[in-house]
């Protein structure tokens, strides 16, 4: 009989887990497979955008410049949001694959410095965003 091979569903907001102090000890990076939505201040944090770029350049050149160069997936103007792009393997680009912990953890996007606290659901981790499948 073949044991199953676990998956992450972040799709399955039921399937999220309270988020209490500790849980991040024993997690597997989970919320970083996720789609991470930055603001220009996150690009420019991550080194990705010069400040003085940021501030002297319209946000929409320095976003077609971050496209070209497969910098971010996409850019959102109405709302001012770029989505950073993911691996194959639905991973977060600064996601360590072998450790999987963050390459850029002191640089990290406000979104993941506020994560469980935002998201889909606020308060909620998908630690617990497992299905089975033999």
């Amino acid at each position: 009989m073949r044991s199953p091979i676990h998956i992450v569903d972040v799709e399955r907001l039921a399937t999220w887990t309270r988020y209490r102090a500790g849980l991040c000890d024993n997690c597997q990076a989970n919320c970083c497979t996720m789609p991470v939505e930055v603001r220009l201040a996150d690009l420019v944090r991550l080194g990705l955008v010069d400040p003085f770029e940021a501030e002297h350049e319209e946000v929409r050149l320095i976003a077609r410049r971050l496209l070209k160069a497969g910098q971010i997936e996409r850019y959102t103007a109405k709302a001012g949001v770029f989505t950073l792009p993911r691996r194959a393997s639905g991973d977060c680009r600064y996601l360590d694959a072998a450790t999987r912990r963050c390459t850029v953890y002191a640089q990290r996007p406000d979104t993941c410095r506020r994560h469980p606290q935002v998201g889909p659901r606020p308060g909620h981790c998908p630690y617990g965003a497992r299905t089975a499948r033999a």
